[in-house]
């Protein structure tokens, strides 16, 4: 009994969503993304695809962008962008995506990570 308690509390922890983040620091976090990323009215394609409404949008779908072929791979794995599955990436975008052209090697700590997921749900409304 004791142990289907833990199990099922450990399954509870692994299933909660990622922790609020800060828009406002996730603003400045998002400083290391400019120079490839464009998010907000008028964003356009860069290095990377413009951020606008990631959450939730399909991977590998931004129109006239030209994805690496393991992130076509990765997109047909997992489909949607969700907060989670982003968080992951961020923090290692070679270990999510092997073999994948974003140049960025991640940031470590969660808070950031939470930080800008935040920004990015923020930005562009």
């Amino acid at each position: 009994m004791r142990r289907a308690i833990i199990a099922a509390f450990g399954l509870f922890l692994f299933t909660l969503p990622v922790q609020a983040g800060d828009a406002e620091k996730g603003a400045k976090v998002y400083r290391k993304c400019v120079s490839c990323h464009m998010i907000g009215d008028g964003a356009k394609n860069r290095v990377g695809p413009q951020l606008n409404g990631i959450i939730g949008r399909e991977i590998g779908a931004v129109a006239d962008y030209k994805y690496s072929k393991a992130m076509v791979k990765y997109a047909a794995a997992e489909k949607l962008w969700s907060e989670e599955n982003l968080a992951a990436y961020l923090e290692s975008p070679r270990k999510v995506v092997k073999g994948g052209r974003m140049a960025f090697a991640g940031l470590r700590k969660e808070k950031d990570r939470n930080d800008i997921i935040a920004y990015l749900k923020e930005a562009a409304k």
